[in-house]
């Protein structure tokens, strides 16, 4: 498997997770019951970072392999 590939493989994974983000949030803006918008709240902040480091391994890897191309130091320790 190249960068590349491994690259289109982190998009495709962030696409259903970004699908539930969206459908908790439009779910959390109705929510009257305090107990169930914290609910809501907790799980939309822990699939966050998830969502957030699946698109920068995508974007790291899909520019892996080119010169100057600035890397994520979190990425390159």
């Amino acid at each position: 498997m190249t960068m590349e590939e491994l690259s289109e493989t982190y998009r495709e994974a962030a696409k259903p997770l970004r699908a539930r983000l969206q459908q908790l949030r439009m779910e959390l803006v109705t929510e009257t019951d305090p107990l169930n918008a914290y609910s809501l709240k907790t799980r939309i902040a822990q699939m966050t970072p998830i969502l957030t480091q699946l698109n920068e391994l995508a974007e790291l890897t899909e520019h892996y392999y080119e010169r100057g191309y600035w890397r994520n130091e979190k990425y390159t320790q």
